[in-house]
């Protein structure tokens, strides 16, 4: 699969979204710029007889798909993308660490379980370039490895892992609970959890997409020590969160940056003042990220402030401008969500719709950390198992 390579230009929308997806999928793959690289326009001509349609990408042997979609995409991959049956114990929406979690407990426990995932399976963790702090690996791992290791262990004990593969909607079936998939198919379920995760609020300017994990972060916490005895990180966003992880990024660097679009910043009135009266911050308001820029790394930051532009040289930038969590499918179907869109649970991980349970960063209140997803997909598991004995007999061990 690294023999992959992408034709394609910086402002087409959709050699944008087959670049995402195949770094989703962790697929190694070489960029072409044919507004630069005369032989690569060259070479598009040629596969096309003439025509210029892009993305065209050409995979090892020579075989090539002209503006695939994302579809056809994870077909030529070979990713699983129909369910083997149409009934299950357990059907598991995400395929990240609460997810697979779940799963690897379910295949223990004798409950037969379906994971669909509708990107990459690993979530964020296998698009994280290194993650330190998760516990077991006193040297940290990279993301792309540690998901490998979930994934692994999921198949040793034969759970059915689909990825590429949306869910459109969750409803009650009798007993059960029906899912409409995005290839148009359903499947029902005598339990579901919903473990499909958040994302990142992005900034979505130039640069910005190919630098993440690459001097562009979300997670201080999973990020800030590769930084440490850096001149200067940045730090995008004015709110709790932002504010909080930049006192926690300036034990790593002498300066940390702290730039937000408002007035002022949002965060309590006790975090502002630790920012504002500590030297090793500096605080811009009134002041938005216009581009991130780098070849392989992040190099610089320009910025658009009451001065005019400006631009800076962080080590890192970190951006903290809000989580989405990844609900929208279940809105419609009566599953209550708080304020922000996070799944509402009991005590015990339970929806508001019978059998259908969540765990992960998708359920309100969630820690957002990989450690926490992990346990909450196993705790999750074991509540859906008294579930299954109580509603359809099945015994568990």
């Amino acid at each position: 699969m690294a023999d992959i390579t992408v034709y394609g230009a910086p402002w087409c929308p959709d050699c944008r979204r087959a670049k995402k997806f195949l770094g989703e999928q962790r697929v190694a793959y070489e960029w072409v710029d044919i507004d630069d690289d005369a032989s690569g326009l060259a070479t598009v001509e040629r596969l096309q007889n003439g025509g210029r349609t892009i993305p065209t990408i050409v995979f090892e042997g020579g075989d090539h798909l002209v503006d695939p979609d994302n579809q056809a995409l994870a077909r030529r991959l070979g990713l699983t993308l129909d369910a083997k049956r149409g009934s299950y114990d357990l059907a598991i929406v995400g395929g990240g660490p609460a997810g697979l979690a779940a799963a690897i407990y379910a295949a223990r426990e004798g409950i037969d379980a379906v994971v669909i995932e509708r990107s990459a399976l690993g979530g964020q963790a296998g698009v994280t370039e290194r993650i330190d702090n998760y516990p077991g690996f006193p040297e940290g791992v990279g993301g792309g490895e540690l998901a490998d290791r979930f994934i692994e262990q999921a198949r040793r004990y034969e759970v059915e892992l689909l990825s590429a593969l949306s869910v459109e909607s969750l409803a009650p079936d009798g007993d059960d609970v029906c899912l409409r998939l995005g290839n148009g198919k359903e499947i029902s379920a005598h339990a579901a959890l919903v473990a499909t995760g958040s994302t990142y609020r992005r900034l979505g300017v130039p640069g910005e997409d190919d630098l993440i994990g690459a001097g562009v972060h979300f997670c201080a916490t999973c990020d800030g020590p590769f930084y440490r005895g850096a001149d200067e990180l940045l730090v995008v966003g004015g709110g709790n969160s932002a504010v909080e992880e930049g006192i926690f990024l300036s034990q790593f660097a002498k300066r940390v940056r702290i730039v937000e679009r408002g007035p002022k910043l949002t965060a309590s009135q006790l975090l502002q003042d630790r920012v504002l009266n500590d030297r090793r911050f500096l605080v811009q308001t009134d002041t938005t990220v216009t581009a991130l820029a780098g070849k392989n790394r992040l190099e610089s930051v320009q910025l658009r402030g009451p001065g005019g532009e400006e631009t800076a040289t962080p080590a890192a930038a970190f951006i903290f401008v809000g989580l989405d969590p990844n609900s929208g499918f279940l809105q419609s179907n009566g599953i209550d969500v708080d304020a922000a869109g996070f799944v509402c649970a009991s005590n015990c991980f339970e929806t508001s719709m019978p059998g259908v349970y969540v765990a992960g960063d998708v359920r309100a209140g969630s820690t957002k950390q990989l450690g926490a997803a992990v346990g909450d997909g196993i705790a999750a598991l074991i509540a859906i198992r008294s579930y299954l004995q109580a509603h359809h007999q099945i015994a568990g061990h």
